[in-house]
């Protein structure tokens, strides 16, 4: 990492400089605000201005063995971008895109090597999760009259397949070019308590927009609940660059999951009419993340499933989110009738990202593109049951533009 001598005089330009930047309306807050129409949030969520020389970690770091398999990182770019991804849970480990300037900006927040990805308290960075992202309540469901008792994780649920899910395995790898990735995961029937052996199959792509394709098939041998989703953590200012808070989000969803203190929906979704869950115009993601509001007492802030207002099974886009400091605009598409807005509510810092800072409290944001949570208990939600001769498909696009 470089570091970057400043002048004592220059740096009390920038240290006024900075305590302007913090108060309501000024600066690139104020640019935003009027390029999409809305307030600030407050001054005490003013994102940190960082020089970091951001570089994707080298292979070396991920060598090794894990359940009986090899590890390996791999990297793949399109000329304007590059990712890293690991085939240890088969996750994204940094994403360097340029900014506004120019300058190479890596939006994923992670670690640098493959032993600290075994150590995190936050086993969810980055990874494709499963058998069933989100929850399923009691980790209990029945199917076709039999009940399965799954392996918990979250306060008495399963959650992203519990411990030994997706994120836990070792997938094979298969690059097949600059700008592809291929990963696979045979799941054996039990595994978490889950039914059926079901084969996975993630591709990753760069595209030439400037996206990040991931495009999924998966079959089984007898019925399972199955519904996966990438666990990429984001920060458009870029790793290390304080909170997410100012960013701002638009979700085209006219609905969202209420939820009980597990976090568990409770019944049909519910209008986010009046709420502060209503992101249908670009609103800065710390607005109203402090109000007082039950749902966001539950999930300590966002941590809700939106019904995307899209039509049908074709790839549209649900989700556009900017970083109010970089100008980095990310555009989620997908097939998928939801998605998971987390705000990164339960980080406290303990685990150091790969440039050497803590991750720390709404310092990065997931976004999961998904079916409902607990489905299988919900016989009115979208079916998320998959029986043998049928095949599961999704895509989910990260695509990446700037603001200026």
């Amino acid at each position: 990492m470089k570091q970057f001598l400043i002048p004592a005089a220059l740096m009390a330009v920038l240290l006024m400089a900075g305590c302007q930047s913090a108060t309501k309306t000024k600066g690139a807050d104020a640019e935003l605000a009027n390029t999409f129409g809305t307030g600030s949030p407050e001054a005490d969520t003013a994102t940190q201005t960082v020089m970091i020389d951001y570089k994707l970690p080298g292979p070396k770091t991920f060598g090794g063995q894990k359940n009986g398999k090899t590890v390996g990182l791999y990297i793949l770019k399109n000329g304007n971008m590059q990712v890293a991804i690991t085939n240890f849970g088969d996750r994204i480990v940094g994403l360097i895109v340029p900014d506004k300037n120019g300058k190479p900006v890596d939006v994923v927040p992670g670690f640098a090597s493959l032993k600290t990805y075994e150590s995190a308290g936050e086993p969810f960075f980055g990874p494709v999760v499963g058998r069933f992202g989100n929850r399923i309540a009691n980790g209990k469901f029945t199917i076709d009259g039999k009940t399965y008792q799954t392996e918990l994780n979250n306060n008495g649920n399963t959650l992203h397949g519990g411990p030994t899910g997706f994120h836990n395995q070792v997938w094979n790898a298969k690059q097949t070019g600059d700008k592809s990735l291929e990963l696979t995961y045979v799941s054996k029937d039990g595994e978490g308590g889950f039914p059926g052996t079901v084969t996975t199959k993630v591709v990753y792509t760069l595209t030439d927009d400037n996206g990040l394709r991931l495009d999924y098939t998966a079959t089984t041998d007898k019925p399972t609940p199955y519904n996966p989703t990438s666990h990429g953590f984001f920060n458009l200012n870029g790793e290390g660059s304080g909170t997410i808070n100012n960013h701002v989000l638009m979700i085209d969803a006219d609905r969202f999951s209420a939820v009980d203190k597990g976090l568990i929906p409770q019944g049909e979704p519910v209008s986010v009419d009046g709420t502060p869950f209503d992101f249908r115009k670009p609103t800065a993601i710390g607005k109203r993340v402090d109000e007082k509001n039950e749902q966001l007492a539950f999930g300590a802030g966002y941590d809700h499933n939106f019904v995307l207002n899209k039509k049908g099974n074709d790839l549209a886009k649900g989700v556009e989110i900017t970083g109010d400091q970089s100008g980095i605009r990310m555009e989620v598409l997908t097939t998928e009738p939801a998605m998971q807005f987390y705000g990164g509510n339960f980080f406290k810092g303990a685990d150091t990202g790969k440039y050497g800072k803590p991750i720390g409290f709404r310092e990065a944001f997931a976004l999961e593109a998904q079916h409902y949570p607990d489905a299988p208990n919900h016989p009115t939600y979208p079916n998320t049951i998959l029986r043998p001769g049928q095949t599961y498909k999704q895509t989910t696009e990260y695509r990446f533009s700037v603001m200026k």
